[in-house]
């Protein structure tokens, strides 16, 4: 079975999507973007037969089945519901939306016209973090208490460090808590469980000028009891520092790179990664279209082989076969409870004091 999709975004919707979904099968029919020229050449680029300035014209095109979008936070909605309302299945990049009440409206457009929704959090098929989810949930450590998310990196350190104008705009979605804490929420809900209450702080640590933050330090409650910090800066001029850690009542569980490891009464060892959770290895784009500091975010290219599995898994799903992977990929719903953290973590930094989350 032939099965098509439109990519809007000429950005990260070249670097990567177009790039999983042929891995995963997929036959890409258009590429959507704002610049006429850009897309123009961008599609010739990456051998896409259309090049549009419209969503509408793309799903015109016979054969389209799905459409993913991979633009600014703030045109997602307009977007997606374009899209289910012709019908197509959708994956569509975290933030999902500008916050949660939009989020739900998305979800119940989704619903309503019954097709496939899935949210980018590729990440979730990292092996390392895929794995260290199956860890805490087979209760391997016991009941966890505290947990630590900390990612310091200096990309944004250079106050001329060029992103997207949208990016440093708080109106339209931008800042690190968005772009990085998204993913970091999937992993404790994927992993730990629902949040009960955040604590937060979004100082800005560069000298950009920016409305958008790009730091956060969140301290938050999981209604199953575990504490934890999540904390990370993109600014930071020093070594970068990463931790994921989570520590329960029989042990602890850590990430290094792609092994997970846990430390018990009987000594410390490393988890062997089940032949499931192998996925393709990093592949970096073309470094000429690597144009602003905020495109070497995705430089590496470590999110092509995890996006490769979810662009896998929202094939079957189009073609009505039933979904095996642990974890499961995140849908709209989980878009939702997702902005439902960050909606909390904005007003908690901008109220002070704590926020809880409505059950």
């Amino acid at each position: 079975m032939s099965v098509g999709a439109a990519v809007v975004g000429t950005g990260f919707g070249c670097l990567t999507h177009v790039r999983a979904l042929r891995a995963a099968g997929f036959e890409v029919h258009a590429l959507v973007g704002r610049d006429p020229d850009k897309t123009t050449a961008r599609a010739e680029r990456f051998e896409i037969p259309h090049a549009f300035t419209s969503l509408a014209e793309a799903l015109a095109i016979p054969g389209v089945d799905a459409v993913t979008i991979a633009t600014p936070p703030h045109t997602h909605a307009p977007l997606v519901l374009d899209a289910v309302r012709a019908d197509k299945h959708v994956l569509c990049e975290k933030p999902f939306a500008r916050d949660a009440a939009e989020a739900r409206m998305l979800l119940v457009a989704a619903e309503s016209a019954e097709v496939v929704h899935l949210i980018g959090c590729e990440f979730r098929f990292a092996p390392g973090q895929a794995l260290l989810a199956r860890v805490v949930r087979s209760g391997a450590i016991g009941e966890a208490r505290l947990a630590t998310f900390l990612l310091h990196i200096p990309l944004l350190a250079d106050p001329d460090a060029e992103v997207p104008l949208w990016w440093g705009d708080a109106a339209e979605g931008g800042g690190w808590l968005g772009a990085h804490a998204s993913h970091v929420i999937d992993q404790i809900r994927t992993s730990l469980g629902e949040f009960e209450s955040v604590t937060a702080s979004l100082p800005s640590v560069g000298q950009h000028g920016w409305s958008a933050e790009d730091a956060y330090v969140v301290h938050f409650r999981l209604r199953g009891g575990c504490a934890g910090l999540m904390q990370s800066v993109a600014s930071d001029r020093g070594p970068m520092l990463f931790a994921t850690r989570v520590a329960g009542t029989r042990g602890t569980a850590w990430v290094e790179g792609d092994r997970v490891r846990v430390a018990d009464g009987g000594g410390t060892r490393e988890v062997a990664c089940p032949a499931d959770l192998a996925v393709a290895a990093p592949d970096p784009p073309p470094a000429d279209l690597l144009v602003s500091t905020y495109d070497l975010l995705h430089s590496t290219g470590i999110d092509v082989g995890p996006y490769i599995r979810l662009a896998e898994e929202f094939r079957a799903r189009i073609e009505g076969v039933p979904g095996s992977l642990d974890p499961a990929p995140a849908t709209f719903a989980d878009g939702v409870a997702t902005m439902e953290v960050l909606d909390a973590i904005r007003q908690s930094a901008r109220e002070g004091g704590s926020v809880e989350l409505a059950r």
